[in-house]
């Protein structure tokens, strides 16, 4: 459990960096293609497992 506040505080610094460095836009565009990958995830999940089971 440790690591992953680790992971999510090093995810929440990188995109205070990105929003001061890069403007609203990166940030938006970041989050946008992590949700792409996380939808693509879903649909991975639900086609290998049987049944849809996640």
């Amino acid at each position: 459990m440790n690591d992953q506040l680790e992971q999510l505080a090093r995810d929440v610094a990188l995109a205070l960096l990105a929003l001061r460095v890069f403007g609203p836009g990166a940030v938006t565009l970041a989050r946008r293609s992590v949700a792409a990958l996380v939808r693509v995830g879903v649909r991975e999940m639900d086609r290998r497992l049987p049944g849809g089971d996640r």
